[in-house]
């Protein structure tokens, strides 16, 4: 029984929000503040006096025209009296719009903003968080509030724009008021509270039950990019994937209908409440009113008076009482956008020590008893790894599929931190460095690599802004890439990715290859990684353009990955990877003399290529 309670406040502690509605208003206007957009801030205010102020000229107006009738004016001062109220509407009503039409671009400025902050958290967040199923849903969220002018990114302004109207008002209408009855005031404000938490627990609905929501949306998202998907466009034809993916997503899609359906269930009683509320506030209003009216006596100015206040009081009540419960709401989405924005980070960044690749520095990697075990998982992908990279060694990393080469290469690279043990460079923890920086020290190609939309030189550049153009040409040169890329109408200006440019160029997958390679000299690091790149060639032109990628790189260190075992004999020192540590090392001939597993499996492998020749033969 004490689990179950405490696994229940473990959830309702996690459907919590982080920020409160004053803290979330709170960061909106620092972020307007330090973005640029402080009249977002000025303008809003402006607005809210203006909107005030138009609500006054209309409530005197009638009264004052009805009094000046009564005290039996003269026409031209009866005349005069609508004249002014007529140009005191026109100018509140012209500065009023003229506000809210220039106070637009600001606001769409702030939203953007937001939008740009969560694409850096996401181009740029700790590795590990690329895999947490919590984070892909929050950032998932998140991105939905930016997406347009309704979402609570931007509607916010438009809430606490109303709020401050409508709470200016209020007060001005409870002076007005008071002297009629304060009674009357206490009960509304008392009907006021009721409304405003009820609605609040019922409006929470979505939030505290944002991840199931997360959960729909992502399925779906991740089907729809699937299915716009160039590289898959081959499968779902061949396969006959489309109807497969499309009933996925319908089923997706009606798990996420029926989510919202379920939610509009509750939402709708919070107007409900709100009408039945209202209407028993109006009513004890009106009692008030006409009771006074009877008991003391008004003249006919007077009572339009009250009676226009009374029913634009009710006006200000509702609108705060709505307002608070849109704030409310949208709170709720800017606690998601904020939990995203300073979601926990396991790396040092800014805080870290900096370090400086030097291309032409020998550095050395050691790994010291390192252990990995990915997270939820049941034992460790990796057990007592003790490895070292010497200056301008080629090591290759071979073994099947699963063993945990990819595992290695991400612990080497800086993306994932060692559950137990420590990766040094030059005896240093790389736990103590800006990660960012140290990502500087690798030029890598991995098994997914991605073809930027934009030209080759981009590609290779990995830039758009101050390419060395000559250098580009070099590396394209050494890549073996030089030929094609001068044979096509653009050159080095030829765009990739049809994705976005129509008249994209289409590589093949060795011209990919090579491209790859173009990108990953122009880096100049310290050290070169291949993991698998070359998986999809055949195993002639993976030797061949491993042998490539031995042939340009200098004396740097490198790391070469394969399950081919024949790509790699040129390296210095092949190890093998199985049972979750590296159970063979040494070179290519000394692993066969040892006859081994590595022996058995090159053995195996080199077979299976003797019998497909004779059979082709």
């Amino acid at each position: 029984m004490d689990k179950v309670k405490k696994q229940k406040l473990k959830k309702t502690e996690a459907a919590k929000p982080k920020y409160n509605m004053w803290q979330n208003s709170w960061f909106m206007i620092k972020l307007a503040w330090t973005s640029g957009e402080k009249k977002v801030i000025i303008l809003s205010l402006l607005s809210a006096a203006l909107v005030v102020s138009l609500n006054l000229v209309n409530l005197y107006v009638s009264p004052t025209i009805l009094s000046a009738v009564e005290r039996h004016v003269s026409v031209r001062e009866l005349f005069m009296t609508i004249a002014g109220f007529v140009l005191g509407l026109m100018l509140v009503s012209a500065a009023s719009a003229y506000v809210n039409t220039n106070i637009l671009f600001g606001r769409v400025s702030i939203r953007i903003e937001i939008a740009n902050l969560l694409n850096r958290k996401a181009a740029t967040t700790s590795y590990p968080n690329v895999d947490d199923d919590k984070f892909i849903k929050l950032l998932v969220k998140s991105r939905e509030c930016t997406y347009s002018s309704n979402e609570a990114t931007e509607a916010i302004w438009t809430t606490l724009t109303t709020l401050v109207t409508n709470i200016t008002g209020f007060l001005i209408y409870v002076s007005l008021l008071t002297t009629v009855q304060p009674l009357l005031i206490l009960i509304i404000i008392a009907t006021t509270l009721i409304s405003f938490f009820l609605g609040n627990y019922l409006n929470g609905y979505g939030y505290r039950h944002r991840e199931e929501e997360a959960e729909y949306e992502k399925h779906m998202n991740y089907l729809s990019t699937r299915a716009e998907d160039l590289s898959a466009a081959k499968d779902i034809r061949i396969f006959g994937l489309r109807h497969w993916i499309k009933e996925l997503y319908e089923k997706a899609m009606d798990c996420h209908t029926a989510f919202h359906r379920k939610a509009q269930g509750v939402y709708i009683w919070s107007p409900i409440a709100d009408l039945v509320l209202t209407f028993l506030r109006n009513a004890i209003a009106y009692a008030f009113l006409i009771s006074f009216v009877i008991r003391d006596g008004l003249g006919a100015a007077e009572f339009l008076l009250y009676f226009t206040a009374v029913g634009g009081f009710t006006v200000w009540v509702s609108g705060i009482l709505s307002g608070f419960g849109s704030l409310y709401k949208q709170s709720l989405d800017l606690s998601t956008v904020r939990e995203c924005l300073e979601y926990y980070e396991p790396f040092q960044f800014d805080s870290g020590s900096h370090i400086e690749a030097e291309a032409e520095r020998k550095y050395e990697i050691r790994l010291e008893n390192v252990s990995f075990r990915y997270p939820g998982a049941e034992q460790d992908t990796l057990i007592n790894i003790n490895l070292t990279l010497h200056p301008g060694e080629k090591l290759a990393v071979v073994g099947l599929n699963g063993a945990g080469k990819t595992t290695l290469i991400k612990l080497i690279c800086g993306f994932l931190d060692p559950t137990v043990g420590r990766v040094l460079l030059d005896g240093q923890d790389i736990r103590n460095y800006d990660r960012a920086d140290y990502y500087t020290m690798f030029s890598a190609v991995f098994q997914d690599f991605s073809l930027l939309a934009g030209t080759i030189a981009v590609n290779v550049a990995q830039n758009d802004v101050g390419i060395d153009m000559e250098r580009v040409k070099e590396c394209v040169e050494k890549a073996g890439l030089r030929q094609k890329v001068e044979s096509m109408p653009g050159g080095y200006e030829t765009y990739l990715n049809r994705e976005v440019y129509e008249e994209a160029t289409l590589l093949s997958g060795g011209e990919t290859q090579r491209l790859m390679l173009a990108r990953a000299l122009y880096k100049n690091a310290p050290f070169i990684i291949l993991d698998e790149p070359t998986a999809a060639l055949d195993p002639i032109a993976e030797s061949e353009m491993y042998r490539k990628y031995h042939e340009v790189t200098g004396g740097r260190s490198s790391i070469y990955i394969s399950h081919r075992l024949a790509s790699t004999r040129f390296c210095d020192r092949i190890i093998l990877i199985d049972n979750a540590g590296i159970c063979e090392e040494g070179t290519h001939e000394e692993l066969l003399k040892l006859g081994g597993k590595y022996a058995g499996l090159y053995d195996v492998q080199s077979k299976y290529y003797r019998e497909g020749d004779a059979e082709n033969e």
